[in-house]
């Protein structure tokens, strides 16, 4: 009885990462879906820019500051999130502000995006997968009892998707630029019209989707393997977490993140992985066929 109760604690920990990972993920993407309705299928060639730019900010301080080598991973998630952000102004200024109000646009757009973000990703680090060096500090388990471990990058990225949910409420709902944007999200004229930059105001929303997107590359390091294609892996899931949470809610965002990844974890306690994913899928799609607006649907003003 105690081994299957730390079986089903652990596997319950499996899915607090899962959790997580959703969770970074899924913040950027329900600002660019949330609140600008652009369907950004390149956001995990985003999160895997991060990544890449975490791999080698570790080769840099390994090479030329080994002494500061346990500190890397804070200046890589930095260098990450403006990145990425960068990267999202400019290819909002580029491309997506020409196809506002045309979704199915933005979705073939940034399609093609991402297939050239792969290539150039292939390119520059090549096809093979890279891995970082997790520093001494996050290695090793964090024993609970004395049959329940977790590991502390585990630990790690939980307590990363806390911090950015809580910065993410506190710009959106506690400050003049969220106010902004969720102005120009219920009444974009009158945004307009009121004085309030609406290009800019844009430009600023993508880019810091993209860049929450590539501090979660820079988290996905520590569990998982660097690819060109990697970012497609949770391209799918991602859209899937901010649909059934309710698009442009950040707390229906966290709780469908919560409620797929638990499910997910539990059912490949005792069906295959693969099944496990496609029951999970089943049964969102069901509660959307009698909820479509999602768990948290925004009241907008008529």
């Amino acid at each position: 009885m105690g081994e299957l109760t730390a079986i089903f604690a652990m596997q319950g920990f499996a899915g607090l990462i899962l959790f997580s990972v959703f969770v970074l993920m899924a913040l950027g993407l329900a600002i660019i879906f949330g609140q600008m309705g652009v369907i950004n299928m390149a956001h995990g060639e985003f999160m895997i820019l991060g990544a890449y730019v975490t791999y080698l900010v570790s080769h840099v301080f390994a090479d030329i500051m080994p002494a500061l080598f346990s500190m890397y991973f804070f200046v890589a998630m930095a260098l990450a999130f403006v990145a990425a952000g960068a990267l999202g102004m400019f290819v909002e200024w580029a491309m997506i502000c020409h196809l506002y109000k045309r979704p199915l646009d933005t979705l073939l757009a940034t399609w093609g995006l991402s297939l050239i973000l792969q290539q150039l990703y292939r390119s520059i680090f090549g096809a093979r997968e890279v891995g970082v060096t997790i520093p001494d500090w996050m290695m090793g388990s964090l024993p609970l009892t004395d049959m329940i471990e977790v590991p502390i990058n585990g630990i790690f990225v939980m307590v990363l998707a806390v911090g950015i949910s809580i910065a993410i409420y506190v710009l959106m709902f506690r400050s003049g630029w969220g106010r902004q944007v969720r102005a120009i999200n219920q009444n974009r004229v009158m945004a307009d019209a009121v004085g309030i930059n609406t290009a800019w105001t844009d430009r600023m929303t993508f880019g810091i989707g993209c860049g929450v997107a590539g501090v979660a590359g820079s988290a996905f390091t520590m569990i998982g393997s660097t690819g060109p294609t990697a970012g497609q892996q949770y391209i799918v899931d991602t859209f899937l977490v901010v649909v059934f949470g309710g698009a442009g809610s950040l707390l229906g965002t966290i709780a469908s993140a919560f409620s797929i990844s638990q499910a997910q974890s539990i059912m490949e306690f005792f069906l295959s992985g693969s099944m496990a994913k496609v029951l999970t899928l089943l049964v969102v799609v069901g509660i959307l066929m009698l909820r479509p607006q999602g768990l948290f649907a925004l009241k907008l003003r008529k």
